[in-house]
């Protein structure tokens, strides 16, 4: 193994990976450097995404999908299943299964790109030297002209309940329960919180989630959040607002539970759990990364402060995903991997952090791109709104999918799009449609004038853009604003 490489990149989740192939790529000598291991004390690359965090968790969420459809959808259909019931084990195997594929797919691309991998935890030192601490505990050095950082994230524990990963556990643990737990407690009704409560609660634990916050999704379009909240309750989702949690107990005996301890407008309250997944989101892995002598500086978070193009401070110094400023999206990670390689071959390349898509793959999905009509209100933007719902949308009726709707934000003077909320089957996908318009700067006339498909759920976007100028053809239109 060389000691000097043009390129090392220290972290091999969805940022570096990518950063390190595309560098390699544009012809740089480039090593990865990851602490992730195997059973087995081999690198496994692909981070949290692929090992314990997007991939999985989206097995999962499929997986109990379709148990659900199998249960209480196909007899509409007229399909008859009988008795049906869930293989817990089989499920995470499947699940495990499609993680070894991913993950051994990243190491083929790092063998055909000629990038080399480097097991162990890496640690930046002062000169573009980063230090390899291996699982043995030894240690050695190298260098690089260029060094990327993209050590990743990992869940926050908060004190009142101490993570013991039996009864309390974090997002990881969350995807590896052996059977349905009958009471399940999930604090968190962010993202992670409420993807892992649909699993859980579709093949048939009794879930309540505990959420501090007052408003439900704050982050998403007001309107969209309402129909977001009355779906997932109507599908068993006990969500609790302005539940602020203050203590646990661990109840031994012949099987362990929790009890939590939390207060809300009536005052203390408790509920008892027979487990408690804790997702109150994820902060940056930076302890250890930076020698303090390195130059590179963290922010009161633990960020690494990074301008636009993802560079330290320090020349030849950049890092991406989530340990810089910014959405924990694997995508946007992905993104900066490459233009921070594209960087240093000397390209122009920038990440339009404007239109970062938004996705939770509840069912129905709910993602949006853009801004949400609370921030042009606040903005004292003036803009008009076109709506559509599934419910008349002929590809949604005939997959018998039909709850939610497309929403379009666009300027009332230009009529440029500024803004896509979508929950509805597919979203994820139909949103990413609007991306590229708005990427183009697409006006809703022009997605208007644009021909789409039929029938097809994407329909619905043309709809909404339609209805923005009080042009829908399918729906009466409102009055235009």
């Amino acid at each position: 193994m060389s000691n000097k490489y043009d390129v090392v990149v220290i972290g091999a989740g969805p940022a570096g990976y990518v950063a390190a192939i595309r560098c390699a790529q544009l012809g740089f000598k480039t090593a990865c450097v990851e602490k992730w291991r195997d059973d087995k004390g081999n690198a496994v690359y692909g981070g949290t995404c692929l090992n314990v965090g997007c991939i999985p968790s989206k097995a999962l969420l499929d997986s109990s999908h379709k148990y659900v459809e199998a249960r209480k959808d196909f007899a509409t259909h007229g399909i008859s299943t009988g008795d049906v019931t869930i293989d817990v084990p089989a499920m995470i195997a499947r699940k495990a299964k499609i993680v070894g594929q991913l993950t051994q797919g990243v190491k083929s691309l790092f063998s055909a790109n000629k990038v080399e991998g480097i097991a162990g935890f890496g640690k930046l030192l002062p000169g573009k030297r980063v230090q390899v601490t291996k699982q043995d505990g030894s240690t050695e050095e190298i260098s690089a002209d260029n060094i990327i950082l993209a050590a990743g994230s990992v869940p926050i524990n908060i004190p009142p309940t101490p993570i013991d990963n039996e009864t309390i556990v974090d997002s990881t643990g969350a995807l590896e329960f052996s059977s349905v737990p009958k009471r399940l407690g999930v604090i968190g009704a962010g993202v992670i919180g409420l993807e892992l409560g649909s699993v859980w609660s579709r093949l048939g634990a009794e879930v309540t989630v505990l959420e501090a916050m007052e408003a439900f999704l704050p982050a998403v379009d007001t309107q969209i959040a309402k129909e977001a909240q009355k779906i997932l309750t109507k599908q068993g989702l006990n969500i609790k607002l302005g539940a602020k949690v203050t203590g646990s107990k661990i109840n031994k005996g012949k099987t362990k539970s929790v009890t939590v301890s939390y207060t809300d407008a009536n005052g203390p309250q408790e509920a008892t759990f027979d487990k408690l997944i804790v997702a109150v989101g994820r902060r940056p892995l930076t302890e250890n990364l930076l020698d303090p002598a390195a130059g590179v500086e963290l922010d009161k978070r633990g960020f690494v402060i990074v301008n636009d193009s993802c560079a330290t401070a320090v020349p030849g110094v950049y890092a991406a995903g989530d340990i810089v400023r910014g959405p924990m999206l694997a995508h946007k990670g992905m993104e900066e991997g490459v233009m921070v390689a594209e960087r240093i071959a000397g390209k122009k390349t920038q990440v339009n952090y404007s239109l970062v898509p938004f996705v939770i793959y509840t069912h129905p999905e709910i993602a949006w791109v853009g801004k949400t009509e609370q921030q042009l209100q606040q903005e004292g933007r003036e803009y008009n709104v076109g709506t559509f719902p599934f419910s008349i949308n002929g590809r949604a009726m005939a997959a018998n999918d039909t709850e939610g709707m497309v929403k379009i934000l666009a300027d009332a003077k230009t009529d440029r799009v500024l803004g896509c909320h979508i929950i509805g089957p597919s979203a994820a996908d139909l949103v990413q449609q609007m991306v590229i318009a708005m990427e183009f700067s697409a006006s809703a006339e022009d997605v208007g004038l644009t021909m789409f498909s039929h029938p097809a759920l994407s329909e619905a976007i043309h709809e909404a853009a339609l209805a923005a100028n009080g042009h829908a053809v399918h729906m009466v239109n409102k009055r235009k604003r």
